[in-house]
């Protein structure tokens, strides 16, 4: 075990961690709701240290980023556990693990070991994704410092709930973040997810206070977040806080407790992109629908295909120095030099 970081002792022995919106009060003993934090002794643990469930070699726009080093090659990595209890999580088996079984598996791998493996891996990034990197900040922390000392640049894959202390903490080492926000409805996040939409929105906007490049994707579930009101509310969410945010509107697929209802009309995922492009948002996109060409990255001032995309893959990249090839117009991200 690990000490954490961001917790406070309380005088009656238990302590409260900030590392996310729920500031889980523990007692001696006891674990928050990410079930990988203990108290012991009134000192707070991470029981997840260095202890990786799940390694890959990814290309970027699986994460997804789209505005982010695209064609590039991602490590990605992560240990069990999360803060949140999505009913129908992709991931379930390793995110609700120690739920389900209360151990901690995986292979034990220290930061150095990590940065090394992306190194010979030819990666440009690493990820800290699959379940939740909030969860496991102290190894995130160690493991983003040393990679930004080797010019490899950290990404989170994120559900966005954590507190602005965390997320001042690892800035200066965290490039970008893709955030997933599962609604804009607080009853659905507190009965589907077991959080907060405010704890998630405040999460956003504090990843584009510290300087984090953003963006956001929305699982678009049939029966739960599909109506064009709740839809119409993502998007001006979103362009309020910036219209170059990225906008990934991304296909369910029945999965883990959510098994009762069919995968995303594709009508609908194109109503959502419509709604995007009405409300004023440059960059908007469409996932889990390899070939559609709303996967593609266009330029919002002359309409010229910019990144041709079939799934993960890049098929033409005709970016000029992060500009548009045809009229010059600077497209947001971050761009391979």
């Amino acid at each position: 075990m690990k000490e954490a970081l961001l917790y406070e002792p309380l005088e009656d022995g238990r302590v409260i961690c900030n590392l996310c919106p729920h500031r889980c009060k523990i007692r001696d003993g006891g674990k928050g709701v990410c079930q990988v934090r203990v108290n012991r002794g009134g000192r707070l643990y991470t029981l997840v240290y260095g202890r990786v469930i799940a390694k890959h070699l990814d290309p970027i726009e699986k994460k997804p980023f789209f505005h982010v080093l695209p064609g590039s090659l991602s490590y990605s990595i992560a240990t069990v556990g999360c803060n949140f209890q999505c009913s129908f999580c992709q991931n379930w088996s390793i995110s609700q693990f120690m739920r389900l079984y209360g151990e901690v598996p995986g292979k034990d791998l220290t930061p150095e070991g990590a940065v090394r493996e992306a190194l010979d891996s030819g990666a440009s990034s690493i990820a800290y994704t699959y379940t939740e990197p909030t969860i496991f900040f102290e190894y995130a922390f160690d493991t983003s410092r040393l990679a930004r000392e080797k010019g490899i640049i950290n990404l989170f894959v994120t559900n966005g709930f954590i507190t602005e202390e965390a997320v001042r903490e690892i800035a200066p080492y965290l490039t970008a973040a893709n955030v997933d926000l599962k609604a804009f409805r607080d009853e659905t996040y507190r009965r589907i997810m077991k959080g907060s939409l405010s704890g998630v929105l405040n999460g956003i906007r504090a990843y584009r206070k510290h300087g984090v490049w953003v963006e956001i994707t929305t699982l678009v579930v049939p029966g739960q977040n599909d109506s064009e009101e709740e839809l119409r509310e993502i998007a001006k969410f979103i362009k309020n806080l910036s219209p170059d945010i990225p906008w990934h509107i991304s296909r369910f697929y029945p999965d883990y407790k959510m098994t009762d209802r069919m995968p995303t009309p594709i009508d609908t995922l194109v109503m959502a992109y419509e709604i995007g492009r009405e409300e004023g948002l440059r960059y908007v996109y469409l996932g889990n629908v390899p070939g559609d060409p709303r996967e593609s990255t266009y330029c919002p001032n002359c309409g010229s295909i910019l990144i041709e995309r079939w799934g993960f893959n890049i098929l033409e990249n005709n970016l000029r120095d992060g500009k548009c090839h045809s009229c010059g117009e600077k497209i947001a991200g971050i761009w391979l030099k």
